[in-house]
């Protein structure tokens, strides 16, 4: 099941959290910053102790946190791409995020997964071409895993249009 939600993530009651983090995993603006001023300093100290075990989260990469004070059990952190115009891979590495995000989820036992709009903000992906990848990619891990139920939590009007009217059409599907 997929449910769109317009809101704020950090408010979420549910088994995992995705944060559109930054590769330093170390907080920054946006829902990064939101999530872990939220969350509190736990979730900054399981980051370092990651970036000191394995460097940085690489583009398209997941990494699973505790949720410290959010509603949740945990926060899976993935690093969406930077817009560059559509020819660095940008569509193959965001589909990545949730799919590696989704896989971390079932590794954990999350049946409840809530995820913002990866890369729509300073990053500058296409909110609709965004959109597309999201839903396509999570409604193929929903084929094949026990996740009950995933939340595409927006923040604004445009990026709730653009979702609902993906999740609305009967015949969709994305081509690249």
């Amino acid at each position: 099941m997929i449910e769109l939600i317009k809101g704020d993530i950090t408010k979420i009651t549910c088994d995992a959290v995705v944060n559109a983090a930054n590769s330093s995993l170390l907080g920054g603006g946006g829902v990064d910053g939101a999530i872990h001023r939220a969350g509190g300093p736990e979730i900054l100290e399981e980051c370092r102790k990651i970036v000191a075990r394995q460097g940085s989260c690489k583009t398209g990469e997941a990494v699973i946190t505790t949720a410290g004070k959010l509603p949740a059990k945990y926060v899976i952190h993935t690093v969406g791409p930077v817009w560059n115009g559509g020819n660095s891979g940008e569509d193959e590495k965001l589909r990545s995020c949730y799919i590696n995000s989704l896989n971390l989820a079932i590794e954990n036992g999350c049946k409840t997964v809530a995820f913002p709009n990866i890369s729509t903000g300073v990053y500058g992906f296409p909110k609709d071409r965004a959109a597309k990848i999201a839903v396509a990619a999570v409604k193929e891990a929903l084929n094949k895993s026990e996740i009950k139920k995933v939340l595409f939590v927006c923040f604004d009007d445009e990026n709730v249009k653009q979702y609902r009217e993906l999740l609305t059409s009967p015949t969709w599907k994305f081509n690249s």
